[in-house]
């Protein structure tokens, strides 16, 4: 139909419906957004079209272009049914492939609705800026169906308001800037069903100059030292930085706060003008003197009050703030027990109860909150990253949050925290080391400590002091999908890589914290979070994560706690307790929630073990205590918890500290200490004096310096479990046939916690794959994902399989994973090996279970989840560094075996913990004789305190038995070799040779 018989029919209708809207007469033309003639088609990103979606498969609507004699424009409507009992609804996106659209010379957008009268209001939701449609930015509106008939709904522009419940991308300016749209959503009633129709979406009416101009200030706080002059910027904006079509005025004035005019600051009042023409990104600036006087005083406000005319005014007043000045916390000279004493001593309940809290910085209702509820802590979850994804965004984040923070009584800085749990992985471009798992496989301390480092210089120069990492949790079960977070399934090699601590922190007793390439670290989960039981959990539908913990009073000592004990002995600086429960046998509690035992956190962290550090709570986890909020709070305050990491409720729990204080459920004693102990690693980090990023290591964030090191470790982390004939290392002049899911997926290798909490498969971050290091490495490789590609005239292949990411309970086997190779890896293993040489790298967090086809590959190896650095892989590969890894958990051969460990009395699996062969080292020679020789002198290495003799020597004998052993793995052979690996990081040498010798003779 042509737009001029669209046009009568409007005009019809305006005659006939007392509401239909009648066109100002400098309005400009409506432009159609959607007539429902079939001109958009329903189809999906990312070409354009309409699509529904909803919360089940039941959810989303039934719709259709329906044509109806009494249609207000053309010939059809858009018509549907739904029943939704979550959430559904309908959008029609543009297409990605091209521009998107400019909205802003328009007032609003409107459309016809066939009302049904049944009083539910319908959500209406346009979509700005950002890459398409499916990542841009939601605004929203709604409108009350409480009418009959077709009536033409009208929605302003200035009634949209941005969604801070849920955002595709996380928010990219949170500015409506109208200038790239990429279309609307309606989101249906719900709860009842219904039907509805829709006609002629369109833009009508002239714009509003306060939609496409704007007044800013240079930020929402000015600091300034007391006397000195705080300059405010006020700047005016339009959306396409096009000149004002109108004048605006800003007039200002001082008014307010809590420092005195006249006494504290001279007041001042005026209006800027700025004259229809002039240029988008015009400031102007005021000037607010302060006065100086002889008192030491806590920092004081000086609202500076804006009203605009002929634009959109500021979200908020800014302030200037007179910086605190004179009191004894604020000397950097003075030690920090006093500080924090003089400080603790001045502050009321309610700023004591905001430093016990930590929000997450997307769930912040406003950013003056900070200063409002006077917090102690912001955090980014995974994935809760800033926009553009950049070390410079996140410095300038958090800057602005640090900002905040001086608008405080006593401009008591933030301590921001991240899981930086293996590089800075919530960073796009960082370093990622390889997981936990595969550290533990380098059986190198040294290494450990240097990845830690890294992780420590890369957080920090992006303006984070606080890092939730190391997990020391000891896994005893690999269906838990936090398992690759474990550096293995003995306690005293969690312990041997405990050296990470030092990466991060620095010297024991803290006096590195401050500098620029420190961070604080977290030792977590305490205690027991990697021995929970298979189908304990009751958390959603995981398994084993945040299940229940039973052990003897003996097990929990010598397993769960031993690596606590030492992470607090090498001055660890924060812990944090675990979701699980802990079931101590025989104690008579029965299964308790970790975050309320009080006899763990107060008794034996702080108390035995002499821990003065704080304790910090896990996600939302005081949640899942019993009772009402109240009980929550209580509980776990009292049983020893310091801050609490409340991401969304940050307002419901300083007001309920603050009320369970003044009941008298909490002490004021237990409130001072906890934010003693925050406050002391505050002073430590030095953010009372440098709040703010330094941003000098910023350029050494994955640099090849930094990628070395990472390159190192995910080299050392391989461990080679089979090489039959001595198929490893490849020889570069042979062609090599590469396949798998694996092989080329940066996303894949890296595994969960990378860019995003539950990672991603594809190209996630920047790195180089394995395959990229086979080819960097000069190997002659053909590479074909799903062995698809002809096999014929290779000297070898190798399959690359495994995992995809998952993290945490989502990872839990049963909750949809599973310790089996997927059919297409399973394929191109049996395809590849059937037609060649075969190696097979497991790139996973976890054993996967390949007894069945173990026959038919002729080299093994558990690559674990390498991190960015494939070339690392590579390097082993093909003989640039030897093979040297050895299993930090005990490979098993059936799923029924698990959970198995070392020191199991039955004991019989596929690989033995502390199994790994090596290449480019001649295996020593000799038999049980050699072996008693070795037997002697590392008894003596070890009375005299030779360690690294000592280890040598056992090394050397592991390898005789490795090389007797073969493919003949018993549990003859397997129980007192994997018993020789602990004996050997217990110090003790002579006993692992004898252990070693023991599977000798029954190889």
């Amino acid at each position: 139909m042509r737009r001029t018989a669209l046009l009568v029919s409007a005009a019809l209708l305006t005659g006939l419906l007392p509401w239909a809207t009648a066109r100002a007469a400098d309005d400009p033309a409506p432009v159609p957004v959607d007539r429902f003639e079939g001109e958009v088609p329903f189809a999906a990103q990312p070409a354009e079209g309409i699509f529904t979606w909803g919360g089940d498969t039941d959810d989303p609507p039934a719709l259709e272009l329906a044509a109806r004699a009494d249609a207000p424009e053309g010939a059809k409507v858009l018509g549907g049914s739904y029943d939704i009992s979550g959430y559904g609804g309908f959008t029609h996106d543009f297409a990605a492939t091209e521009p998107g659209h400019d909205w802003s010379a328009h007032r609003g957008i409107r459309f016809w609705w066939d009302g049904q009268d049944n009083g539910r209001k319908v959500a209406f939701e346009i979509k700005d800026g950002g890459a398409h449609g499916e990542a841009s930015e939601l605004w929203t509106t709604s409108f009350t169906d409480d009418f009959t008939g077709w009536k033409q709904i009208e929605l302003p522009f200035a009634d949209f308001t941005y969604r801070t419940d849920y955002q595709p991308v996380g928010g990219i300016d949170h500015v409506l800037g109208l200038d790239r749209m990429w279309g609307y959503a309606v989101t249906l009633p719900t709860g009842v069903k219904g039907r509805f129709a829709m006609d002629d979406v369109e833009l009508y009416g002239k714009a509003d100059q306060t939609l496409r101009a704007s007044v800013s200030t240079g930020a929402a706080v000015y600091p300034v030292e007391e006397g000195g002059t705080a300059k405010v910027g006020v700047t005016v904006t339009t959306t396409g930085a096009r000149p004002l079509d109108e004048p605006v005025t800003v007039t200002y004035t001082t008014a307010g706060g809590t420092a005195g005019p006249g006494s504290d600051y001279t007041p001042v009042s005026g209006a800027l003008t700025f004259p229809a023409g002039t240029a988008s990104g015009t400031s102007r600036t005021v000037r607010v003197p302060t006065l100086r006087d002889k008192a030491a005083e806590p920092a004081e406000t000086v609202p500076l009050k804006l009203t605009v005319t002929g634009a959109k005014a500021p979200a908020e007043t800014p302030q200037v703030v007179i910086d605190a000045h004179g009191l004894p916390y604020l000397n950097a000279g003075t030690p920090v027990k006093k500080r924090v004493a003089d400080l603790l001593g001045r502050m009321s309940l309610a700023e004591k109860a905001g430093q016990m809290t930590q929000a997450e910085r997307g769930a912040l209702t406003d950013q003056g909150d900070i200063a409002g509820y006077a917090l102690g802590s912001l955090l980014s979850g995974g994935g809760s990253t800033p926009t553009p994804n950049t070390p410079d965004a996140w410095a300038k984040m958090i800057d602005g949050f640090q900002l905040r923070a001086q608008a405080t009584r006593f401009q008591i800085p933030l301590i921001y925290g991240v899981d930086a749990v293996h590089g800075h992985n919530n960073l796009v471009g960082a370093t990622i080391m390889p997981h936990n798992v595969g550290l533990g496989a380098t059986r190198d301390p040294r290494l450990a400590e240097r990845t830690g480092a890294v992780t420590a210089a890369e957080v920090r120069a992006t303006g984070i002091p606080w890092d939730f990492a190391p997990c020391l949790c000891v896994s005893r079960d690999e269906r838990w999908g936090r398992s690759y977070e474990s550096f293995g399934e003995d306690p005293a090699l969690v312990e041997s890589m405990e050296t990470v601590v030092q990466g991060l922190q620095g010297r024991a007793d803290g006096r590195d914290l401050n500098r620029g390439d420190k961070v604080l670290a977290t030792a977590k989960h305490f205690v027991g979070d990697g021995g929970t039981e298979y189908g304990s959990s009751t958390t959603g539908t995981y398994t084993i994560d945040q299940g229940v913990t039973k052990v003897t009073r003996q097990q929990l000592e010598a397993v769960h706690l031993a690596p606590f004990a030492s992470a607090v002995d090498r001055g660890v600086g924060t812990v944090m307790p675990s979701y699980s429960s802990l079931d101590v046998i025989g104690d008579g509690q029965g299964p308790v929630k970790m975050h309320a035992r009080a006899d763990m956190i107060n008794g034996v962290l702080k108390g035995r073990m002499g821990f003065d550090g704080f304790v910090i709570s896990d996600w939302n986890a005081i949640d899942q205590l019993p009772g009402d909020y109240a009980a929550h709070v209580r509980t776990s305050v009292n049983a020893g918890l310091d801050m609490m990491m409340v991401p969304y409720t940050y307002k419901d729990f300083t007001s309920t500290l603050v009320d369970e204080v003044r009941a008298g459920r909490i002490s004021e004693r237990r409130i001072d200490d906890a934010v003693s102990r925050i406050l002391t690693q505050k002073f430590r980090l030095g953010l009372f004096e440098h709040p703010y990023a330094d941003t000098r290591g910023a350029a050494a964030i994955g640099s090849p310096a930094h990628r070395a090191v990472a390159r190192e470790a995910a080299a050392e982390s391989q461990v080679l479990l089979k090489n039959s004939g001595g198929l490893l290392p490849l020889r570069k002049g042979r062609k090599v046939y590469v396949a798998g899911s694996n092989a080329d997926d940066i996303g894949n290798q890296t595994g969960g916690w990378t860019v995003t909490w539950q990672g991603g498969s594809g190209k996630t971050t920047t790195g180089t794959t394995i395959l990229d290091g086979m080819r960097e490495a000069g190997g002659d490789v053909t590479y074909s994902k799903d062995a698809s590609a002809p096999t014929g005239g290779y000297d070898a292949g190798v399959v690359v399989v495994g995992e995809t990411p998952y993290a945490e309970g989502v990872g839990d086997v049963g909750n949809g994973h599973r310790l089996t190779l997927s059919a297409a890896d399973q394929a191109a293993v049996d395809k590849v090996c059937a037609a060649m040489k075969c190696v097979v790298l497991i790139v996973s967090g976890r054993p996967q279970l390949i007894g069945d086809r173990l026959g038919r590959i002729d080299a093994l190896v558990a690559s674990w989840l390498p991190g960015t650095e494939g070339a690392g892989v590579a390097d082993v590969l093909y003989g640039r560094r030897p093979f040297t890894g050895q299993l930090p958990v005990t490979w098993p051969r059936s799923e029924a075996q698990l959970p198995i460990n070392v020191g199991d009395a039955s004991y019989d699996p596929q690989y033995p913990y502390g199994w790994g062969l090596t290449t480019l080292t001649p295996v020593p020679r000799g038999g049980a004789a050699t072996l008693r020789a070795l037997a002697l002198a590392a008894t003596v290495a070890e009375r005299t305190g030779a360690d690294r003799a000592g280890r040598e020597l056992v090394t050397r004998a592991r390898l005789i038995v490795q090389h007797q052993a073969g493919d003949r793995m018993t549990a003859a052979v397997a129980k007192p070799f994997a018993d020789a690996d602990h004996l050997l990081l217990t110090g003790h040498y002579g006993k692992a040779v004898q252990k070693l010798t023991e599977a000798y003779r029954a190889a």
